[in-house]
């Protein structure tokens, strides 16, 4: 009698330290979940500006068509990013862009007086600030929940219930080189 309560505590505390873990990886899950969903709020906030920025800099730099249609390509692709490593691929493209915008707009001193410009440029500044926020707080909510997946013992239920790391959003190495823009 005494051996079947000794092996009924022992399961009554293993199934409860399973729970546990378990729904500690599920409150990880959420958390990096909500975590990104601040970093594609921000993101999408930075591709709701880039229209109205690049509208502002064709009417004064119409023959810059390139540039503005790079901008407008790399924030097409950032909407349409749906995982952290694509986000941050085309944040990468989209970040090269608007520096090159940038660049041609230092070309144009009545622009870059124009106050239309100068508003955009602060929220975008703004933005930026934001998303860095952002992608800080998203990658440190995917390392706390990847130490829990990765990490004894919850390496064991993870693997049972199939909760698998989350990717970082990372910045590509081509992001931190500067840009270089000629004009003929």
């Amino acid at each position: 009698m005494n051996i079947v309560v000794v092996i009924l505590v022992l399961w009554l505390v293993v199934a409860v330290i399973v729970v546990l873990l378990y729904n500690g990886l599920v409150r990880g899950r959420l958390a990096v979940g909500e975590a990104w969903s601040a970093v594609q709020v921000q993101l999408q906030r930075r591709g709701n500006l880039i229209p109205n920025l690049v509208e502002t800099v064709s009417g004064y730099a119409r023959h810059e068509r390139e540039t503005l249609e790079g901008v407008t390509r790399a924030r097409a692709q950032l909407q349409s990013a749906t995982t952290p490593a694509e986000a941050a691929q085309a944040n990468t493209m989209l970040t090269q862009a608007l520096r090159s915008l940038f660049a041609v707009a230092e070309a144009y001193p009545e622009l870059k007086a124009n106050q239309n410009f100068l508003d955009l440029q602060a929220q975008l500044s703004d933005t930026e600030d934001k998303i860095a926020y952002a992608r800080n707080f998203y990658n440190s909510r995917v390392l706390e929940y990847n130490a829990r997946v990765t990490s004894v013992p919850g390496v064991f239920v993870a693997g049972l219930f199939g909760f698998r790391p989350a990717d970082f959003f990372k910045a590509d190495e081509a992001s931190v080189e500067p840009v270089h823009v000629k004009f003929d």
